[in-house]
């Protein structure tokens, strides 16, 4: 890995290939069985717009239904990009709001959550920092203990009453998520897939169980950075592409706040390590001790989130898997 290396660089896809590759696991996931066609919740970011694009060019747009689950906490541009795709892709898009739904199920009512609801900022910087303070650790890497510190009753004690409360909020709120796009699909004859990538299942960023955890997820072996690079293109509108990705759950926090660490980095690291290149190559690359460590770490206390199960997605975007052109 040279010092200078960018991540699009030394990631770079065989853009044609991996398009027409994906495109041909959708017509084939989309056996008789689903006469409904494709089912997908485009939340408004650039995932869900991705595999959408895929889609329509596999099947054409009459076969895939997309929807927008519109809750209190969203972004409040996240349902003008989620139709500024719709209407590119030349799609209706459906629009449910389900904050009633969540909220009968008490996932609103602790006070923490209502905080969260105030201000942008006090989500983005000031309880992040909080939870560090009491703890020692980022609140997503707390998430990733499936015994949150046992034999430890103060640290414990805190993270229950601050930030156990909204993991568990937003754990419910995701798998609700995913039992109704089922339910929807299920309506339809469709089926449903899921829009999560390579770098959020090695690092665990996602709900085990929840909307970004679906069987069928076409894109799930590609980098962040590839899935960016296949959205440039395919052409997709500037705007959908160069958004900080974020979970849309929590106004005002993106996936680098809440990772610790952008995803260019995360890429390089996982990049790396399959390559068994030492620490010296990513160092070089501008990356910190730091930096390496926790995405490594990410990747080794979020194990048991990874569904061995699941399909195995049609790119593989590891230095292995015959796509890269580098």
């Amino acid at each position: 890995m040279r010092a200078t290396a960018s991540p699009e660089s030394v990631l770079r896809l065989d853009a044609p290939r991996a398009v027409e590759t994906i495109e041909a696991h959708i017509r084939e996931v989309r056996t008789p069985a689903y006469p409904g066609g494709i089912l997908l919740g485009l939340s408004g970011g650039l995932d869900s717009a991705l595999l959408s694009t895929l889609v329509v060019r596999a099947l054409g747009k009459d076969l895939l239904h997309v929807c927008f689950l519109r809750e209190r906490h969203n972004e409040t541009d996240s349902l003008r990009k989620a139709r500024l795709m719709a209407d590119w892709l030349g799609l209706e898009l459906e629009v449910e709001d389900i904050a009633d739904a969540i909220r009968e199920r008490g996932l609103y009512a602790p006070l923490m959550m209502r905080l969260i609801g105030l201000s942008r900022f006090v989500n983005r910087a000031v309880m992040p920092k909080i939870h560090h303070l009491l703890v020692g650790e980022t609140p997503f890497m707390t998430t990733l203990r499936q015994e949150k510190f046992a034999g430890e009753p103060v640290r414990r004690f805190l993270y229950d009453v601050t930030a156990g409360r909204i993991e568990r909020a937003f754990n419910g709120r995701q798998i609700y998520r995913r039992e109704r796009l089922n339910q929807k699909a299920k309506e339809r004859a469709a089926l449903v897939l899921g829009a999560g990538n390579r770098s959020e299942v090695l690092t665990g960023w996602f709900v085990k169980d929840g909307v970004d955890d679906f069987p069928f997820s076409p894109i799930a072996g590609l980098y962040k950075t590839q899935v960016c690079q296949l959205a440039h293109y395919l052409g997709l509108p500037p705007e959908i592409i160069d958004q900080a990705p974020s979970p849309d759950m929590m106004r005002g926090m993106t996936d680098e706040v809440a990772l610790g660490v952008d995803y260019d980095r995360i890429d390089l690291v996982f990049d790396a390590t399959e390559r068994g290149l030492p620490d010296e190559e990513l160092l070089a690359a501008g990356l910190t001790q730091r930096q390496i460590d926790l995405v490594r770490e990410m990747n080794r206390r979020s194990a048991w989130k990874r569904n061995p199960d699941h399909p195995a997605p049609p790119v593989d975007g590891g230095i292995r898997g015959g796509f890269r052109v580098n």
